[in-house]
This record gives C-alpha cells, sequence and structure tokens, in this order.
C-alpha cells in the first residue's frame, strides 16, 4: 500500500477562512499552550460531555443499506420503558462534517432519547463504520441520501412512527440533512445547530473572504492531483483540523484542535488513524464548489424549521441565511455566549429543551 499523506499547504478550508476572522467563544484555548512539546489542556467547561453514557437508554448498533446498496451504519437508542406495540416518534442525528457519530451526536442522540424521542446516531458513507471507499470522500448527494436511508430504516420499525419521524443535523450534517429534505417529504421536522453550508463555506469561505482567483486555485491543484492517484500515486488530504498550534494559530484553528485533538472529543475510528481524522480527501473536497443546499429551502414549507447557532459562532452566518430563505414554519434560535463548537458538547449551553419541544410539536400525533 502507497503511503498516505495529507497535503502540507492545504489545511486550505481553515487557513484560508480564517483570514481576517477574529473570533471570540467561550474557552478557546483555555488554560492551554502553545507550540510543539507543551502541555495542552482542553477546555471541559460548560459541562462539555461528548463521551456521554446514558442509563436511561438502550442502545444497539444497527446497519442497513442506502439507496447505493452501500452499508450505513448507527447507534440506535430507545428510551427504557418504552412501551411495546406503540408507534413512537423518532430523530435522525447527524455528525459533524468530517467527525463520526462518537463525536456529538451520539451525545444529542441519547440526550434526546432521554426526553422519549427513538433516535438513530448514523456515520454518513465514507466515515466512521459506514461503507465508502476511498476512506474520508466528499459526496454531499451520497450524504444526503444516508439521512433518506435512515428514513427508510425507521420506518419500518414496529415501534417508530413511519410519519413522525424528524432529522437534527450537527455543523455540515445540518446542511446535508436540508438537502435531504428538500427532496423527501418524510422527514416531518428538520432542526440544525452550528450549521456549516459547506458549499458556500468552500465557495467562498466564512464572510466571503475567499477570492475567486484562490478558489480556481483549490479546484485545479485538486484536479491536478486526479492525474497522481489515476496512475497510482499517493491519496492527499486537504482541510480539516491541525494537529498542532504555535503562536500564528487562528481562533479558528483553536476552537476545532480543543475538541478533535484533545481527550474533550478526540476519537478514532477502527481501520483510521489520527493523522487522517477529519481530513477530506483533495480531490473529492472540490465536490462541495457545487454543492448548493439552500437552494429551493422554500420548498420544504409547510414543514417546521428550526435553527440553532451560538452567539459567538463563526459560523452563524450559515444559520442566518437559511432562516432568512426558508419558508414558514421557520424558527433562528441564537444561544447567548456560545461558539461554534461549543454547541458540540457542552451540555450546560445545548439547549435541549428547545430541541425537545420543538421535536414533541412537530411530531406529535395529528
Amino acid at each position: 500500500m502507497k503511503k498516505k499523506s495529507i497535503i502540507k499547504r492545504g489545511l486550505q478550508f481553515l487557513t484560508v477562512m480564517g483570514l481576517g476572522i477574529v473570533l471570540s467563544t467561550t474557552g478557546v484555548g483555555a488554560a492551554s499552550k502553545t507550540g510543539l512539546g507543551d502541555t495542552y489542556t482542553p477546555d471541559m467547561s460548560n459541562g462539555a460531555d461528548n463521551f456521554y453514557k446514558s442509563n436511561k437508554v438502550t442502545m444497539k448498533k444497527v446497519e442497513f443499506k442506502n439507496q447505493y446498496n452501500m452499508n450505513v451504519v448507527g447507534n440506535l437508542y430507545i428510551p427504557k420503558g418504552l412501551k411495546k406495540h406503540t408507534k413512537n416518534p423518532a430523530i435522525i442525528v447527524g455528525h459533524p462534517m468530517g467527525a463520526v457519530k462518537e463525536q456529538s451526536s451520539n451525545l444529542y442522540a441519547q440526550k434526546m432519547a432521554e426526553r422519549g424521542f427513538v433516535t438513530l446516531s448514523l456515520d454518513l458513507s465514507f466515515w466512521g463504520e459506514s461503507e465508502g471507499q476511498p476512506r474520508n470522500a466528499v459526496s454531499p448527494d451520497i450524504y444526503a441520501e444516508d439521512f433518506s436511508a435512515a428514513v427508510d430504516f425507521l420506518g419500518t420499525q414496529n415501534f417508530v412512527d413511519r410519519d413522525r419521524i424528524g432529522v437534527l443535523g450537527i455543523c455540515g450534517s445540518g446542511s446535508f440533512a436540508i438537502s435531504a429534505a428538500k427532496i423527501d417529504p418524510r422527514m416531518k421536522a428538520i432542526a440544525t445547530v452550528s450549521m456549516y453550508d459547506m458549499g458556500v463555506a468552500n465557495r467562498n469561505g466564512l464572510k466571503h473572504s475567499l477570492t475567486l482567483e484562490q478558489r480556481k486555485k483549490i479546484i485545479a491543484e485538486a484536479t491536478e492531483q486526479r492525474y497522481v492517484e489515476f496512475t497510482g500515486g499517493e491519496t492527499k488530504y486537504t482541510s480539516g483540523t491541525v494537529h498542532e498550534l504555535n503562536e500564528n494559530s487562528t481562533a479558528i484553528e483553536r476552537e476545532f484542535y480543543d475538541f478533535y485533538r484533545t481527550p474533550r472529543g478526540e476519537f478514532t475510528p477502527k481501520g483510521s488513524s489520527p493523522e487522517l481524522t477529519t481530513h477530506p480527501t483533495l480531490t473529492s473536497n472540490v465536490k462541495f464548489m457545487n454543492f448548493y443546499p439552500f437552494e429551493d429551502i422554500e420548498t420544504i414549507s409547510p414543514r417546521p424549521m428550526l435553527f440553532i447557532a451560538g452567539e459567538n459562532a463563526h459560523s452563524r452566518e450559515f444559520s442566518e441565511d437559511a432562516y432568512k430563505l426558508a419558508g414558514e414554519q421557520k424558527e433562528l434560535y441564537i444561544v447567548p455566549g456560545a461558539g461554534h463548537v461549543d454547541l458540540y458538547d457542552r451540555v450546560n449551553l445545548i439547549p435541549f429543551d428547545k430541541l425537545e419541544s420543538f421535536f414533541k410539536e412537530n411530531l406529535k400525533k395529528k
């Protein structure tokens, strides 16, 4: 097997997107040092509890096929004491882009199951335990299909009401869930948390910081790399979370590092490696340039949509854009004092009460 590498000047997604951005979030880099060899202490404030294990629910590992005959793997959470032979509401939970179900989505799924919902936390294709080659490939259409396949699975369980299935997308999965919901009316209520529009983020950068010439350079580099890999050369990876911090690290790099590169949220799926965690392949990442999840978002109406974002989140613009474009019913909910990654795992900041009321109201029996 040929050696694989992460493109050195890559981490482009965060590096380019961080240009000119001043970010204030709760606890980014707190109690930490920068530089090689220094001890880094993750910020565990505000109830950070990514690896939470609930004693109020039962968990079952499940797998099912998507429409492309690929196995999708997930964790099915069922509230203890759930009445047998009854039809119950269910929620599909999608993980952040580049992450796996063990990072953020399992936490959300368990917390919502504690509140009476059947929940399913899934690994998107090419990531975690789900199938897909090459690993870490970007395919927005297949990601959206995975959400529909999750509806197929849940809707055929005898304890789930197929007319009361909702979806919750965290970070990049927010945009994939919206893409799926536009053509899958079986998703009756759609919520997003710390959403990234992965199309805009890659085409334009945060606050439109990426120029057209920079975009073209990224595309050209990726397409040239296709020749290398087509002829047997090593695979290159890009973007994702930095592996080291230094005095020049941006606030956004520090924010993601604090979650993905420390015991706070670090998780390496079986068969992967820490060096590749969160990094998509360079040649496939440009497919996000053709991803327009908010195009026709108004057609989801009258199904309700809830957009949750942190007050200080660098990604807040995406939730605000989606809210403006969406049809009724819709709500934008801003969490005071929270940043982007804060809403991955800080249970004292995550508005679970709001999510519960949203899904209970919109997944109730008609």
